[in-house]
């Protein structure tokens, strides 16, 4: 019926292994032993941080960005409310203070 690939769920194993992922990870790899076996510090370096940053960015795409925001929208609505009833505390106790000043 037309569905691609992402629509229906499915990623062929050749589409997980010519991921760019993979390739970073491969190249991140190649960097680093190449950098070690000849003694060239830069090379061993950004192998160093390739592979890792591999790791970091599929945690990143696999996290649920939407369910992440809704998250911390609810937060902050919560903050907002703790807020709102501080400042309406503060303010009673204040005209309370001032009420019981006055003769």
């Amino acid at each position: 019926m037309g569905y691609t690939q992402k629509e229906n769920g499915h990623i062929s194993w050749i589409g997980r292994i010519l991921s760019m992922e993979t390739f970073l990870l491969v190249m991140g790899i190649i960097l680093l032993v190449f950098g070690i076996v000849n003694d060239l510090s830069i090379i061993t370096f950004w192998g160093c941080v390739i592979v890792p940053g591999v790791f970091i960015l599929h945690k990143v795409r696999k996290t649920d960005w939407t369910k992440h925001w809704q998250e911390m929208e609810a937060e902050h609505a919560q903050q907002k409310q703790a807020d709102a009833r501080r400042r309406e505390r503060i303010e009673a106790e204040r005209k309370g203070s001032d009420n019981g000043a006055q003769p």
